[in-house]
């Protein structure tokens, strides 16, 4: 009964305004690389992790959540990809590679293995199940096509595009036949929604004063859907941009997650005279495609017409600054920390 470290990455108590390194503590502690007697639980050795904007929600008390509040002097938790070690599920088995919330740190027990889905080749990067054939790519999928039921020719826009959500979304529609623009809060990413990820136009919003004249600017015609990624006053200045029955994906309003009193949204009266539908959406709804959604993607990336960018982290110890960072924008494309390369 081997006795190992364990390098774990703790979340030291609740966060008002923007979480910095000393919200998190890097600590190891020991775990015993057994399953106790009787356990349905699987073991796990950690390989990749991933970091989300929806994390930073949790770095806040609430009861009023779809997914519960981080606990001071606990483990971080998030998506990631794993080896099983051993198993007292008859859904997994050892050597297995699995998917799903797992802990930031070395070597996981995970009790809730209904999170968990197994990897069903290995042809591609083992971290791509972090994102594009993860969590954040499924989301993408349900957001555009289940959501925003798009068609030949809308006039699409996208904000947060260089992220691990957006630049599927981009991609998703430019292969539809549809018109689409990203914003995103550098030169360097506005290249790489252009340049790489094949968008028709792209903006930085940090250079723009006026974003309802900027959006008319980019759609004289109107917008059709906005995936939107960042909720707060771009949104405000999206529904005035509508078309007439105009569809919004809520997917994310990260400009509003590191603020204690969160921006109004005026414009909401253009709901009504454009009869647009916004709709909010959990990802976790929408896993019974999952299986649709991965023979579609798999074949798209072998055919090259789906192309996915990734920020790597190394290690553990990196992590903490690698989660901060999407909140200042440091990331370019899916942020993930490496842990362990099998």
């Amino acid at each position: 009964m081997a006795e190992v470290s364990n390098k774990q990455v703790i979340f030291k108590d609740y966060v008002s305004g923007f979480p910095t390194d000393d919200d998190m503590n890097i600590t190891t502690s020991t775990i015993i690389l057994k399953l106790p007697e009787g356990s349905k639980a699987v073991l796990v050795k950690n390989l990749y992790l991933s970091c989300d904007p929806y994390m930073r929600p949790r770095m806040t008390y609430t009861t009023e959540s779809y997914v519960h509040s981080f606990k001071p002097g606990s483990v971080i938790e998030g998506y990631g990809v794993a080896k099983v070690l051993e198993s007292g599920h008859p859904n997994f088995s050892k050597g297995d590679l699995v998917w799903g919330i797992t802990g930031w740190e070395e070597y996981s027990l995970i009790t809730l293995t209904e999170t968990l889905i197994k990897i069903p080749t290995t042809d591609l990067p083992l971290s791509y199940y972090t994102g594009i054939l993860g969590m954040p790519g499924m989301t993408a999928y349900a957001g555009f096509y289940e959501i925003c039921t798009p068609k030949k020719g809308e006039y699409v826009y996208v904000s947060s595009a260089s992220g691990a959500v957006g630049q599927l979304v981009g991609q998703f529609a430019k292969l539809l036949g549809c018109y689409v623009v990203g914003s995103a809060g550098s030169k360097e990413k506005v290249d790489l929604l252009k340049n790489k990820f094949g968008f028709d136009e792209a903006f930085n919003y940090k250079e723009e004063t006026d974003l309802v004249s900027c959006l008319k600017r980019y759609f004289p015609e109107g917008i059709d859907i906005y995936y939107d990624n960042v909720g707060g006053k771009m949104l405000d200045a999206v529904l005035l941009n509508m078309r007439l029955h105009g569809r919004i994906a809520a997917c994310g309003m990260i400009s509003q997650y590191n603020l204690d009193k969160q921006d109004g949204v005026c414009n909401l009266i253009n709901i009504i005279i454009k009869q647009v539908r916004m709709q909010g959406f959990f990802v976790m709804s929408y896993y019974h495609l999952y299986p649709k959604f991965l023979e579609m993607i798999l074949v798209q990336m072998k055919e090259g017409k789906i192309v996915y960018v990734e920020d790597i982290a190394e290690g553990l110890d990196n992590a903490p600054q690698a989660l901060i960072g999407l909140f200042s924008g440091r990331n370019v494309g899916k942020q993930v920390v490496v842990v362990a390369k099998e």
